[in-house]
């Protein structure tokens, strides 16, 4: 008896799904073909079933994880914040928290990928690049809000989203680089960076109001 369309697309899902994990806990290189499968519960053999190479799912995983981190960043985003409150500054509390630092599987996709992104496919780079031209945008709509810039500004607040980006992804991979070996120090780099980036906003603001 055969599989059923709706099965077939939910066993897909499944695989995709189980594969992002073991991508950013392993690497993409790092994880065979039977380990895939046997996470998402089918046999090896039903690999081609579903998709045409590894690098064929390489290239899905990457779009649904990036696709899934957009969506969670605005939802955060739009979440409810206190009259005092500031939504990038609580945006830099999550990124370098601890918790979001030990949490590979479900974390930030973006440094969760990052590292095998560049020895992937075509396609699966242009699905990262996507995404992240896409999480640019949103950060540089809400840092022109915070600074309450318009108009020729537009440039500069994307300027700052993607230094701003950059450096909390930087500091997040530094910091589970060394989370094992040294984690006082891992710690220390989270820290380091989420000064950094808040005093600066704190300054920014500081500025803007006089």
């Amino acid at each position: 008896m055969g599989v059923s369309k709706q099965k077939a697309v939910e066993n897909r899902k499944a695989i995709i799904a189980a594969s992002e994990k073991l991508f950013r806990e392993h690497g993409i290189d790092g994880v065979g073909l039977s380990a895939l499968m046997k996470a998402a519960g089918f046999t090896q053999g039903g690999f081609y079933n579903h998709f045409e190479s590894k690098e064929a799912l390489a290239a899905e995983v990457v779009a649904t994880a990036m696709g899934k981190a957009n969506g969670d960043l605005k939802e955060m985003i739009a979440a409810p914040i206190e009259p005092d409150a500031n939504r990038l500054t609580r945006q830099v509390d999550f990124y370098l928290s601890g918790a979001h630092c030990s949490d590979i599987e479900q974390g930030c996709a973006v440094a969760g990928l990052t590292a095998d992104v560049r020895r992937l496919g075509h396609e699966a780079q242009l699905h990262f690049a996507s995404g992240l031209q896409t999480m640019f945008e949103t950060l540089a709509a809400l840092v022109a809000e915070q600074r309450a810039q318009t108009g020729d500004a537009e440039d500069e607040a994307r300027r700052e989203a993607i230094a701003f980006y950059s450096q909390m992804v930087g500091a997040l991979i530094l910091s589970r680089a060394v989370a094992s070996a040294d984690p006082r120090l891992g710690e220390e780099i989270l820290d380091a960076n989420r000064q950094s980036l808040l005093t600066n906003f704190a300054q920014d603001a500081g500025q803007g109001e006089r």
